[in-house]
Protein backbone atom coordinates (compact mmCIF):
# COMPACT_ATOMS: atom_id res chain seq x y z
CA UNK A 1 0.00 0.00 0.00
CA UNK A 2 2.61 3.01 0.69
CA UNK A 3 4.51 1.85 -2.73
CA UNK A 4 1.25 2.42 -4.19
CA UNK A 5 0.95 5.79 -2.28
CA UNK A 6 4.31 6.79 -3.07
CA UNK A 7 3.27 6.03 -6.83
CA UNK A 8 0.18 8.12 -6.78
CA UNK A 9 2.26 11.42 -5.13
CA UNK A 10 5.11 11.12 -7.94
CA UNK A 11 2.63 11.14 -10.48
CA UNK A 12 0.69 14.01 -8.60
CA UNK A 13 3.63 15.86 -8.18
CA UNK A 14 4.84 15.10 -12.02
CA UNK A 15 1.38 16.07 -13.04
CA UNK A 16 1.63 19.26 -10.91
CA UNK A 17 5.12 20.75 -12.48
CA UNK A 18 3.87 19.45 -15.98
CA UNK A 19 1.07 21.81 -15.66
CA UNK A 20 3.35 24.48 -14.10
CA UNK A 21 5.59 24.60 -16.77
CA UNK A 22 2.73 24.27 -19.65
CA UNK A 23 0.09 26.45 -17.88
CA UNK A 24 0.03 28.48 -21.15
CA UNK A 25 -2.09 27.11 -23.88
CA UNK A 26 -0.75 26.43 -27.13
CA UNK A 27 -2.40 28.37 -30.24
CA UNK A 28 -1.61 26.30 -33.24
CA UNK A 29 -3.23 28.75 -35.65
CA UNK A 30 -0.13 30.44 -36.60
CA UNK A 31 3.03 29.13 -38.78
CA UNK A 32 6.11 31.03 -39.75
CA UNK A 33 8.30 31.77 -42.77
CA UNK A 34 12.35 31.60 -42.46
CA UNK A 35 13.64 35.01 -43.82
CA UNK A 36 17.44 34.57 -43.16
CA UNK A 37 18.15 30.80 -43.25
CA UNK A 38 21.99 29.41 -41.05
CA UNK A 39 21.66 32.16 -37.89
CA UNK A 40 23.48 30.21 -34.75
CA UNK A 41 22.49 32.64 -32.15
CA UNK A 42 20.84 36.07 -33.97
CA UNK A 43 20.67 38.08 -30.78
CA UNK A 44 19.45 41.45 -31.97
CA UNK A 45 18.54 42.44 -35.25
CA UNK A 46 16.98 46.19 -37.09
CA UNK A 47 15.32 47.10 -40.36
CA UNK A 48 17.23 49.69 -42.23
CA UNK A 49 15.03 52.08 -44.26
CA UNK A 50 15.42 50.16 -47.43
CA UNK A 51 13.95 47.27 -45.70
CA UNK A 52 17.39 45.33 -45.17
CA UNK A 53 18.17 44.06 -42.08
CA UNK A 54 21.52 44.47 -39.81
CA UNK A 55 21.97 41.32 -37.68
CA UNK A 56 23.88 40.93 -34.33
CA UNK A 57 25.39 36.99 -34.06
CA UNK A 58 26.98 36.50 -30.58
CA UNK A 59 30.29 35.06 -31.50
CA UNK A 60 30.91 38.48 -32.83
CA UNK A 61 29.60 39.08 -36.44
CA UNK A 62 27.21 41.76 -37.72
CA UNK A 63 25.80 40.76 -40.36
CA UNK A 64 23.91 43.14 -43.26
CA UNK A 65 21.06 40.79 -45.04
CA UNK A 66 19.95 42.25 -48.41
CA UNK A 67 18.28 41.19 -51.01
CA UNK A 68 18.82 37.75 -49.76
CA UNK A 69 22.55 37.96 -49.40
CA UNK A 70 24.65 38.22 -45.98
CA UNK A 71 27.31 40.09 -45.70
CA UNK A 72 29.73 40.49 -42.90
CA UNK A 73 30.58 43.47 -41.79
CA UNK A 74 34.44 44.29 -40.96
CA UNK A 75 36.27 46.19 -38.49
CA UNK A 76 34.43 45.43 -35.37
CA UNK A 77 35.98 46.14 -32.13
CA UNK A 78 37.32 43.77 -29.77
CA UNK A 79 34.66 41.52 -28.13
CA UNK A 80 34.95 39.29 -25.51
CA UNK A 81 32.91 36.41 -26.30
CA UNK A 82 32.19 34.25 -22.73
CA UNK A 83 29.12 32.68 -21.29
CA UNK A 84 26.34 35.11 -22.11
CA UNK A 85 28.47 37.85 -23.44
CA UNK A 86 29.53 38.98 -26.95
CA UNK A 87 28.18 40.85 -29.14
CA UNK A 88 24.57 41.56 -28.44
CA UNK A 89 21.88 43.80 -29.49
CA UNK A 90 21.70 46.75 -32.16
CA UNK A 91 19.69 49.32 -32.73
CA UNK A 92 20.00 52.39 -35.66
CA UNK A 93 19.56 56.24 -34.95
CA UNK A 94 16.04 57.52 -34.98
CA UNK A 95 17.12 60.38 -37.96
CA UNK A 96 19.44 57.03 -39.49
CA UNK A 97 18.30 58.29 -42.56
CA UNK A 98 20.35 61.70 -42.37
CA UNK A 99 22.73 60.96 -40.05
CA UNK A 100 23.75 57.13 -40.70
CA UNK A 101 24.40 55.72 -37.03
CA UNK A 102 23.88 52.20 -35.65
CA UNK A 103 24.26 51.58 -32.00
CA UNK A 104 25.16 48.33 -30.46
CA UNK A 105 25.62 46.23 -27.59
CA UNK A 106 28.60 44.19 -26.72
CA UNK A 107 31.06 42.03 -23.99
CA UNK A 108 34.24 44.38 -23.87
CA UNK A 109 37.37 43.77 -22.73
CA UNK A 110 38.66 47.14 -22.49
CA UNK A 111 40.00 48.12 -19.29
CA UNK A 112 42.61 47.07 -16.49
CA UNK A 113 40.81 44.10 -15.00
CA UNK A 114 41.13 40.38 -16.78
CA UNK A 115 37.23 40.07 -18.40
CA UNK A 116 34.88 41.75 -19.58
CA UNK A 117 31.55 43.97 -19.40
CA UNK A 118 29.10 45.38 -21.30
CA UNK A 119 29.91 48.01 -23.63
CA UNK A 120 27.83 50.29 -25.81
CA UNK A 121 29.17 51.64 -29.22
CA UNK A 122 28.10 53.58 -32.20
CA UNK A 123 29.50 53.55 -35.56
CA UNK A 124 28.48 54.14 -39.49
CA UNK A 125 28.63 51.88 -42.00
CA UNK A 126 30.89 52.77 -44.88
CA UNK A 127 31.85 49.91 -48.06
CA UNK A 128 30.50 46.97 -45.60
CA UNK A 129 33.27 48.23 -42.36
CA UNK A 130 32.70 50.22 -39.80
CA UNK A 131 33.87 53.90 -39.44
CA UNK A 132 33.94 56.93 -36.55
CA UNK A 133 33.32 53.97 -34.19
CA UNK A 134 32.67 56.21 -30.56
CA UNK A 135 32.44 53.76 -27.48
CA UNK A 136 29.63 56.02 -25.57
CA UNK A 137 29.77 53.83 -22.50
CA UNK A 138 31.72 50.74 -20.98
CA UNK A 139 30.53 49.51 -17.81
CA UNK A 140 33.09 49.17 -14.91
CA UNK A 141 34.87 46.66 -13.33
CA UNK A 142 35.43 43.79 -15.83
CA UNK A 143 34.82 40.11 -14.32
CA UNK A 144 35.83 36.69 -15.78
CA UNK A 145 32.13 35.73 -14.67
CA UNK A 146 30.32 34.52 -18.08
CA UNK A 147 26.17 35.51 -17.16
CA UNK A 148 24.29 38.50 -17.02
CA UNK A 149 25.35 41.28 -19.59
CA UNK A 150 21.95 42.46 -20.72
CA UNK A 151 21.58 44.33 -22.83
CA UNK A 152 18.93 45.68 -25.20
CA UNK A 153 19.08 48.94 -26.86
CA UNK A 154 15.90 51.83 -27.08
CA UNK A 155 15.69 55.25 -28.43
CA UNK A 156 12.92 56.89 -25.89
CA UNK A 157 10.39 59.22 -27.34
CA UNK A 158 12.42 62.07 -25.98
CA UNK A 159 15.37 60.48 -28.22
CA UNK A 160 17.43 59.77 -25.55
CA UNK A 161 19.71 56.29 -25.82
CA UNK A 162 18.19 53.86 -23.06
CA UNK A 163 20.48 50.43 -22.30
CA UNK A 164 20.36 47.20 -19.75
CA UNK A 165 23.24 46.17 -18.22
CA UNK A 166 22.89 42.82 -15.87
CA UNK A 167 24.26 42.83 -12.47
CA UNK A 168 27.36 40.37 -14.04
CA UNK A 169 26.64 37.63 -11.39
CA UNK A 170 27.33 40.16 -8.76
CA UNK A 171 23.76 40.39 -6.96
CA UNK A 172 24.78 41.25 -3.57
CA UNK A 173 26.51 44.65 -4.37
CA UNK A 174 25.75 45.53 -7.84
CA UNK A 175 22.08 46.16 -8.40
CA UNK A 176 21.36 48.32 -5.49
CA UNK A 177 24.13 50.43 -5.33
CA UNK A 178 24.00 53.63 -7.62
CA UNK A 179 27.53 54.17 -7.18
CA UNK A 180 28.74 50.90 -9.09
CA UNK A 181 27.84 49.88 -12.65
CA UNK A 182 25.24 47.12 -13.37
CA UNK A 183 22.01 46.07 -12.57
CA UNK A 184 20.93 48.80 -14.03
CA UNK A 185 18.78 50.80 -16.89
CA UNK A 186 21.05 53.42 -18.37
CA UNK A 187 20.38 57.01 -20.19
CA UNK A 188 22.37 58.58 -22.42
CA UNK A 189 21.87 61.43 -25.10
CA UNK A 190 22.74 59.94 -28.71
CA UNK A 191 26.11 61.53 -28.57
CA UNK A 192 26.96 59.31 -25.80
CA UNK A 193 26.63 62.75 -22.98
CA UNK A 194 24.77 62.52 -19.84
CA UNK A 195 21.10 64.07 -19.94
CA UNK A 196 21.09 66.85 -17.64
CA UNK A 197 17.29 65.66 -16.20
CA UNK A 198 18.73 62.16 -15.40
CA UNK A 199 17.96 61.22 -11.41
CA UNK A 200 21.34 60.91 -10.24
CA UNK A 201 23.26 63.91 -12.12
CA UNK A 202 23.71 65.19 -8.70
CA UNK A 203 24.60 62.73 -6.38
CA UNK A 204 27.64 61.90 -4.77
CA UNK A 205 29.38 59.52 -6.79
CA UNK A 206 26.49 58.22 -8.88
CA UNK A 207 27.42 56.87 -11.62
CA UNK A 208 25.28 59.67 -13.99
CA UNK A 209 23.87 57.25 -16.87
CA UNK A 210 21.81 55.55 -14.45
CA UNK A 211 18.31 55.24 -15.18
CA UNK A 212 16.86 53.00 -12.76
CA UNK A 213 18.52 50.21 -10.52
CA UNK A 214 17.93 47.15 -8.76
CA UNK A 215 17.68 44.84 -11.97
CA UNK A 216 18.74 41.29 -12.27
CA UNK A 217 19.07 40.59 -15.93
CA UNK A 218 16.99 42.33 -18.51
CA UNK A 219 16.79 40.95 -21.71
CA UNK A 220 13.83 42.60 -23.35
CA UNK A 221 13.40 46.66 -23.59
CA UNK A 222 10.49 48.28 -26.18
CA UNK A 223 9.10 51.26 -26.93
CA UNK A 224 5.20 51.15 -26.01
CA UNK A 225 3.60 52.38 -29.39
CA UNK A 226 1.09 54.10 -27.47
CA UNK A 227 2.04 55.80 -23.96
CA UNK A 228 6.01 55.92 -25.26
CA UNK A 229 6.85 54.19 -22.13
CA UNK A 230 10.10 52.07 -21.79
CA UNK A 231 8.72 48.67 -21.15
CA UNK A 232 11.32 45.61 -19.87
CA UNK A 233 11.41 42.40 -18.93
CA UNK A 234 14.35 40.45 -17.28
CA UNK A 235 15.35 37.30 -16.22
CA UNK A 236 14.97 36.04 -12.24
CA UNK A 237 16.39 33.24 -10.64
CA UNK A 238 14.04 29.83 -10.30
CA UNK A 239 11.65 31.85 -10.69
CA UNK A 240 10.14 35.26 -10.69
CA UNK A 241 10.86 36.82 -13.87
CA UNK A 242 9.41 40.11 -14.41
CA UNK A 243 7.71 42.06 -16.80
CA UNK A 244 8.72 46.24 -15.69
CA UNK A 245 7.52 49.51 -16.68
CA UNK A 246 10.26 51.48 -16.11
CA UNK A 247 10.31 54.82 -14.00
CA UNK A 248 12.68 57.54 -13.71
CA UNK A 249 15.31 56.90 -10.45
CA UNK A 250 13.35 53.99 -9.17
CA UNK A 251 14.53 51.23 -7.58
CA UNK A 252 13.29 47.71 -8.74
CA UNK A 253 14.23 45.66 -6.01
CA UNK A 254 16.73 43.23 -6.85
CA UNK A 255 17.90 40.74 -4.41
CA UNK A 256 15.65 42.41 -1.98
CA UNK A 257 13.06 41.61 -2.95
CA UNK A 258 12.02 38.84 -5.86
CA UNK A 259 9.30 35.75 -6.55
CA UNK A 260 12.01 33.62 -7.48
CA UNK A 261 14.20 31.37 -5.48
CA UNK A 262 17.90 29.91 -5.80
CA UNK A 263 18.75 27.40 -8.73
CA UNK A 264 19.21 25.10 -5.82
CA UNK A 265 15.68 25.99 -4.56
CA UNK A 266 16.61 27.76 -1.27
CA UNK A 267 15.18 31.08 -0.75
CA UNK A 268 16.40 34.44 -1.36
CA UNK A 269 14.35 36.28 0.20
CA UNK A 270 10.98 36.07 2.71
CA UNK A 271 9.69 39.41 0.79
CA UNK A 272 8.20 39.85 -2.36
CA UNK A 273 6.96 43.71 -1.64
CA UNK A 274 8.88 46.45 0.27
CA UNK A 275 8.20 50.24 0.39
CA UNK A 276 10.35 52.34 -1.71
CA UNK A 277 10.59 49.69 -4.29
CA UNK A 278 8.77 48.59 -7.55
CA UNK A 279 6.54 45.93 -8.27
CA UNK A 280 6.64 44.59 -11.60
CA UNK A 281 3.39 44.38 -13.65
CA UNK A 282 4.11 40.46 -14.47
CA UNK A 283 5.95 38.07 -13.45
CA UNK A 284 6.52 34.06 -14.82
CA UNK A 285 6.67 31.19 -12.32
CA UNK A 286 8.45 29.10 -13.00
CA UNK A 287 10.80 31.13 -15.29
CA UNK A 288 10.37 31.18 -19.23
CA UNK A 289 14.05 32.39 -19.62
CA UNK A 290 12.70 35.74 -21.84
CA UNK A 291 14.69 37.20 -24.11
CA UNK A 292 13.61 39.73 -27.04
CA UNK A 293 10.24 42.05 -27.14
CA UNK A 294 8.09 43.42 -29.40
CA UNK A 295 4.64 45.08 -29.41
CA UNK A 296 2.12 44.44 -32.26
CA UNK A 297 0.89 47.55 -33.17
CA UNK A 298 -0.17 47.35 -37.11
CA UNK A 299 -2.94 45.44 -38.28
CA UNK A 300 -1.48 42.84 -39.84
CA UNK A 301 -2.83 40.17 -36.97
CA UNK A 302 -6.44 41.23 -36.46
CA UNK A 303 -7.07 41.13 -32.71
CA UNK A 304 -3.88 40.75 -31.57
CA UNK A 305 -2.88 44.76 -32.14
CA UNK A 306 -2.12 45.46 -29.00
CA UNK A 307 -0.42 42.38 -27.69
CA UNK A 308 3.19 42.34 -26.24
CA UNK A 309 5.61 39.37 -27.80
CA UNK A 310 8.55 37.63 -25.54
CA UNK A 311 10.56 35.17 -26.67
CA UNK A 312 10.88 32.46 -24.37
CA UNK A 313 14.35 30.42 -24.22
CA UNK A 314 13.68 27.55 -22.20
CA UNK A 315 10.28 26.21 -23.52
CA UNK A 316 10.77 26.93 -27.18
CA UNK A 317 7.98 29.40 -27.99
CA UNK A 318 7.00 32.96 -28.82
CA UNK A 319 4.83 34.30 -25.63
CA UNK A 320 1.96 36.78 -26.85
CA UNK A 321 1.32 38.51 -23.74
CA UNK A 322 -2.86 40.19 -24.00
CA UNK A 323 -2.69 43.79 -22.42
CA UNK A 324 -5.54 45.80 -20.71
CA UNK A 325 -4.71 48.92 -18.35
CA UNK A 326 -1.57 48.22 -18.71
CA UNK A 327 -1.53 44.31 -16.96
CA UNK A 328 -1.21 41.01 -18.22
CA UNK A 329 -4.67 39.43 -18.37
CA UNK A 330 -3.88 36.28 -20.70
CA UNK A 331 -1.13 34.34 -22.85
CA UNK A 332 -0.44 32.15 -25.05
CA UNK A 333 2.13 30.13 -26.76
CA UNK A 334 2.93 30.88 -30.65
CA UNK A 335 5.45 29.24 -32.70
CA UNK A 336 5.25 26.57 -29.91
CA UNK A 337 8.80 24.06 -29.86
CA UNK A 338 10.48 25.93 -32.83
CA UNK A 339 13.64 26.96 -30.46
CA UNK A 340 15.15 29.54 -28.11
CA UNK A 341 13.35 32.56 -28.95
CA UNK A 342 16.30 35.21 -28.58
CA UNK A 343 15.02 38.30 -30.55
CA UNK A 344 11.73 39.76 -31.96
CA UNK A 345 11.08 42.99 -34.18
CA UNK A 346 8.38 43.97 -36.13
CA UNK A 347 9.42 44.97 -39.51
CA UNK A 348 8.29 48.46 -41.68
CA UNK A 349 6.08 46.21 -43.33
CA UNK A 350 3.83 45.65 -39.85
CA UNK A 351 4.72 41.98 -39.82
CA UNK A 352 6.66 40.17 -36.38
CA UNK A 353 10.18 38.58 -37.37
CA UNK A 354 11.49 35.82 -34.56
CA UNK A 355 15.28 35.37 -33.97
CA UNK A 356 15.47 32.10 -34.05
CA UNK A 357 18.61 30.05 -32.49
CA UNK A 358 20.21 27.74 -34.73
CA UNK A 359 17.82 28.29 -37.51
CA UNK A 360 17.47 32.58 -38.34
CA UNK A 361 14.82 34.79 -38.59
CA UNK A 362 11.22 33.57 -39.65
CA UNK A 363 8.09 35.89 -40.35
CA UNK A 364 5.32 35.53 -38.05
CA UNK A 365 2.07 33.97 -39.78
CA UNK A 366 -1.63 34.09 -38.63
CA UNK A 367 -3.61 31.22 -40.08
Amino acid sequence: MRAKNLIYLLLFLMSFTACAQDKNPVNKNNTHEVVVPELTNPWGFVFLPDSSILITEKEGKIIHFKDNVKKEIKDLPEIYVRGQGGLLDINIHPDFKNNGWIYFSYASPKGEEKGGNTAIMRAKIENGSLVEKQLLYKAEPNTTKGQHFGSRIVFGKEGCLYFTIGERGNRDENPQDITRDCGKIYRLNADGSVPEDNPFVNSKDAKKAIWSYGHRNPQGMELHPDTKEIWTHEHGPKGGDEINIIKKGKNYGWPIITYGKNYSGTTITDETTKAGMEQPIHYWDPSIAPSGMAFISSKKYGDWKGSLLVGSLKFSYLNRCELKDGKVVKEERLLDGIGRVRSIEQGPDGYIYVGVENLGIVKLIRN
